[in-house]
């Protein structure tokens, strides 16, 4: 998280948004941290790597002229990394969508509200959808390329570490 979110919500105290419990100890913010530490490493491929954990890698920008729609093999692989999401095929268009039930309603727009700060981190934004007053879904998929990426399968990955259980409705945890 950068310091200027940090300093917003740290020195405001209208704003009542607690960042720890946004993201697990050891999981998304340490990895942001890290990632700045190493700058002069070369960008993620866009071609899918099955054997390195995608929760740890950082979506390319979506204008890389090289970022091309992923094969229906090449999803069915990394599928099983994020093995909670589904794979659909809207359009001959591949997509990953997951739902959970929220608490309440409030529960669901702070649901959205931080996997909007996940996105807007990753330069990469999912569609959230808040269908009646507990059900929330997220669907992803690069919207620049009209399918799916590495992107999307790294930003799944990176939502199922968050901490969101304090949202859940026990079912669904």
């Amino acid at each position: 998280m950068n310091r200027v979110l940090r300093t917003l919500f740290v020195s405001n105290p209208k704003l009542q948004f607690p960042i720890s419990p946004i993201l697990n100890s050891n999981s998304y913010s340490q990895t942001r941290m890290n990632s700045n530490l190493h700058k002069d490493q070369p960008q993620i491929s866009s071609l899918p790597t099955p054997n390195q954990d995608l929760s740890i890698k950082k979506c390319v920008p979506c204008n890389t002229k090289e970022l091309q729609p992923m094969t229906h093999d090449a999803a069915h692989t990394l599928i099983q990394q994020v093995s909670q999401w589904n794979l659909i095929n809207e359009g001959d268009m591949l997509k990953l969508r997951r739902s959970w039930k929220v608490k309440t309603f409030t529960k669901g727009l702070e649901f959205f509200r931080r996997i909007a700060e996940l996105a807007e981190a990753e330069g990469h934004h999912p569609d959230l959808h808040l269908v009646g007053w507990n059900n929330v879904t997220i669907e992803i998929w690069t919207h620049a390329v009209g399918g799916l990426t590495e992107n999307d399968f790294i930003l799944a990955a990176k939502i199922d570490e968050l901490n969101l259980h304090d949202l859940l409705r026990r079912s669904d945890k």
